[in-house]
């Protein structure tokens, strides 16, 4: 399954469309400025090297013929003043612009992770982590360049080619036309390779982002890797990928170096024809060698900004795709979201309410079908049942990380999905199975929960859940560092920490789904008067496989079948000798 999700493309057969690029504006217009002041340096530098053919030409037919040092000095200096002109101001245009590129990466990504950040989590349920990153990463990178240099480059080579056929009709109007006889010729050629190029280069855009899912999953997945023996296979798939990506990367490079030996050669035709046709006239005297030299110069001058217009173009054709991607994720719909008259949460009491609640992932997919009870203020609640039944769902509809298909879910009487999402999430405390763990320090990571918490706070949090004798043996205490993704602590120390974070929060209502899957049976009894106190004057929803751990909860429902198939006290539903009286003693048989 893993290997057929990398080998599938993303749909890039888009038109080119203009208007990626004028969308783009919004990320230009705040360093127009100085874009503007760049070009300007340019354009006087560009300006003041298109002198030296007609400094030479003055060297070569005046000065030289008529021995006039004087004027040959004039000359030379007007020469070196034209390059140090050119190299200072291209140079100082090259700052400037640096400086605005990296801007626009900034600009772009902050968006982006902004966005990201709103996303729900159905984004993320249907799609590789690693084609995220790669659009947040590379593809901005490439951009960057795009909507910075290039579009100076663009307007500042227009310019140039107008300024160096201007130069040029001033010397010769005749071997100016001659010059010209090779644009037509040019066009032509451009329009030939022009879709094939950029196709090719979605291409390019689809296979590199499969490896970077791909090579993303396989280092996180690496410890599964190696205990099921998969290095050869995922091996074999890597080198797929990656010969995918050497082969579209070939034929796209292959369209852009067509590109400027055609421009080159067309280039060497014509200047070959002023050389021709300035040798038959200069027989006559029409012509002086001044002349024919400057022309030369202007005819490899006018290919030249030619040649830079084909490689912006090469720039544009590589990289209008990857805008197009940035701009299909920013433009990703935030289904979840506060409405335009959102209200803000008042403070929770805890009483929880399903109103024929009907949800599914998936169109056509009921998780839940009509689902309807309610919790009074400070009961605990378990939820049991067979994997995949809608357990989590649940407890993911009461903090709205998903929108309902139907009915209503009311916390103290407010319908939750006209309140705001940050006044109801604060409320709320949230324990997950995969308990996560971010760079930095332990204290850091408990922090989360509470940004503003004292360390006397987190101290106190961590006695509560059992978590503070690890944490005081290690190195640095509270400070130690824990790496990416906890990568120094146990699975189980994983989930004391994220029991710590998720209590200094000090939430109304508690979430703790399979919370205590990976902490052992000794550690978990030393832990269930933390949990108690945790628990007291909250309104919990606990999932756990373990029903030893939920005896004492207020109810237990078990859910199956899109809903809820029995409700009741431990004492009640045993009695009742139905589902959970059926899980209940084969937990107890299996544990014996």
């Amino acid at each position: 399954m893993a290997r057929n999700t990398y080998r599938e493309d993303e749909i890039l057969e888009t038109p080119f469309n203009v208007k990626h690029l004028l969308r783009s504006w919004i990320y230009v217009k705040k360093y127009a400025g100085k874009m503007a002041f760049a070009l300007t340096l340019s354009a006087f530098g560009a300006v003041a090297g298109l002198f030296t053919p007609i400094i030479s030409k003055e060297a070569l037919d005046v000065a030289i013929p008529d021995k006039n040092k004087q004027y040959l000095y004039i000359l030379a200096v007007l020469l070196v003043l034209s390059y140090v002109v050119t190299v200072l101001f291209n140079t100082a245009r090259s700052k400037i612009m640096t400086k605005v590129g990296q801007n626009i990466i900034f600009d772009i990504r902050k968006d982006l992770f902004g966005h990201l950040q709103k996303l729900s989590f159905n984004y993320y349920d249907n799609r590789p982590h690693g084609k995220i990153l790669v659009r947040v990463v590379n593809y901005v990178n490439s951009v960057s360049d795009m909507l910075s240099n290039s579009l100076i480059n663009l307007i500042l080579e227009t310019f140039n080619l107008i300024f160096i056929v201007i130069f040029m009709f001033l010397v010769d109007v005749k071997l100016s036309f001659v010059v010209l006889l090779g644009v037509p010729i040019l066009a032509a050629f451009m329009l030939f390779i022009k879709n094939r190029q950029r196709r090719a280069w979605q291409q390019v855009s689809n296979k590199n982002s499969n490896l970077n899912a791909y090579l993303q999953e396989n280092i996180v997945g690496a410890r599964v890797t190696q205990i099921f023996t998969r290095e050869d296979e995922n091996a074999e798939v890597f080198s797929e990928l990656s010969n995918r990506c050497r082969k579209t990367w070939m034929k796209a490079v292959s369209y852009s170096n067509l590109l400027w030996p055609g421009i080159d050669n067309i280039s060497i035709w014509i200047r070959a024809a002023i050389y021709i046709a300035g040798l038959i006239i200069f027989v006559n005297g029409n012509y002086t060698a001044g002349t024919i030299i400057a022309m030369s110069s202007y005819a490899a001058r006018f290919w030249q900004p030619i040649m830079s217009l084909g490689n912006i173009f090469n720039n544009f054709l590589n990289n209008i795709s990857y805008l197009e991607r940035i701009f299909e994720t920013l433009d990703e719909p935030v289904t979840v979201d506060d409405k335009e008259n959102a209200t803000e949460m008042p403070p929770i009491k805890g009483e929880v309410v399903f109103d024929h609640v009907t949800f599914g992932y998936e169109e056509g997919q009921t998780v839940l079908h009509d689902v309807s009870f309610s919790v009074k203020p400070g009961e605990s609640i378990a939820l049991v049942g067979p994997t995949g039944a809608g357990k989590s769902t649940i407890v993911n509809l009461i903090s709205r990380f998903y929108d309902i298909n139907s009915g209503r879910v009311l916390i103290d009487g407010v319908d939750i999905s006209g309140v705001t999402l940050n006044s109801l999430r604060s409320q709320m405390g949230i324990m997950l199975q995969d308990s996560f763990i971010f760079s930095g320090t332990i204290e850091d990571n408990i922090r989360y929960g509470k940004l503003d918490a004292t360390t006397e706070e987190i101290v106190a949090a961590s006695k509560v859940v059992c978590a503070d004798p690890f944490i005081s043996r290690m190195p640095d205490g509270y400070a130690t560092e824990v790496k990416e993704r906890g990568g120094i602590l146990s699975q189980g120390q994983k989930q004391l920490v994220s029991f710590a974070r998720t209590l200094v929060s000090n939430p109304a209502i508690l979430v703790l789904d399979e919370a205590t899957s990976s902490i052992d049976v000794q550690t978990e009894r030393a832990l269930q008067e933390g949990l108690n106190n945790m628990l007291k004057g909250r309104t919990s929803f606990i999932i756990a496989h373990r029903l030893s751990t939920i005896k004492n909860c207020d109810k237990i429902m078990y859910i199956d079948n899109d809903g809820i198939m029995e409700c009741g006290s431990h004492e009640e539903l045993l009695a009742k000798k139905g589902y959970y009286y059926k899980l209940y003693n084969a937990q107890k048989e299996d544990a014996s």
